[in-house]
């Protein structure tokens, strides 16, 4: 399963290579994962709060709601653990992964300067 998962991910993005000890070394630091044979989403839940890691789609299957699927399942779960907000970020040039986020109600909330190299990075929020 997660050599299928550093597959989907290479897949998702070209330019990042996680390894299946990657996913292993996140789950086993208390994120949880789901994934299908097209995308997957990784988060934690601390207390009250919840962090998206990361959340990918295969190209060949974007913008076919699979992406806000995968939001909702990850809110529900925080939801129903007591969670009260999710936390996320994203490259500033990321505009189809900013606009995924604005459609679901996450709002910037900081930006990190150079966060990934020259590119800022976003930090969202959506209360729950």
């Amino acid at each position: 399963m997660l050599k299928e998962l550093e597959d989907l991910h290479k897949a998702c993005f070209p330019d990042k290579n996680w390894s299946a000890q990657d996913f292993m070394d996140l789950k086993k630091s208390g994120c949880d994962i789901i994934a299908s044979q097209n995308s997957f989403v990784v988060w934690r839940v601390i207390a009250d709060e919840a962090e998206i890691i990361t959340i990918g789609v295969h190209p060949d299957v974007r913008n076919t709601g699979i992406a806000t699927a995968l939001l909702t399942l990850v809110e529900n779960d925080v939801r129903n653990r007591g969670g009260k907000k999710i936390f996320l970020e994203v490259a500033d040039n990321n505009i189809a992964a900013r606009t995924l986020y604005e459609h679901n109600g996450y709002t910037q909330i900081a930006v990190r300067a150079k966060y990934y190299g020259n590119v800022d990075a976003i930090l969202m929020e959506k209360i729950l």
